[in-house]
């Protein structure tokens, strides 16, 4: 059971910039370090590739949003839509923390109710007013007669 662990070999390595001070210590003389050429050659290739990308990127977006130009309304649209509830729904959830303003609109909702069955529901002669004025704005909407 003599199993020995090896040490690992440590080998010593020096910064660039211990490097430097030790070349830099020796009077009269500076040294420069210059990049590589290669390094740059890689980098305008790289720009010129991006440069290629951003020049095309107008005339693709244009194409892109010709093509699908409907669906992408669409999908504007329901983004908006669901936006828009989401904002109401804070809104009227804010409102019902407030003491007093729930109790307040549930009495409107109920006297409006009210007010809209005695109105158009309680005589046939309302309700016929009610469907004609249905049909109307269903006209109005769908921009034919119904």
């Amino acid at each position: 059971m003599g199993a020995e662990m090896q040490e690992p070999e440590v080998v010593e390595t020096k910064s660039p910039e211990a490097m430097m001070a030790e070349i830099n210590n020796q009077t009269g003389t500076i040294t420069k370090i210059q990049p590589g050429a290669q390094t740059q050659e890689q980098w305008l290739k790289y720009g010129e590739i991006a440069s290629s990308f951003l020049a095309t990127l107008p005339e693709y977006l244009g194409t892109f949003f010709n093509k699908y130009k409907q669906p992408l309304v669409t999908f504007g649209l329901i983004v908006t839509a669901i936006v828009a509830v989401k904002v109401v729904l804070a809104i009227l959830d804010a409102l019902n923390d407030i003491p007093l303003v729930a109790p307040t609109f549930e009495l409107i909702g109920i006297g409006y109710s009210a007010w809209f069955v005695y109105r158009y529901l309680l005589k046939a002669s309302t309700r016929q007013e009610l469907t004609g004025e249905l049909a109307t704005l269903k006209s109005q909407v769908v921009g034919k007669d119904a």
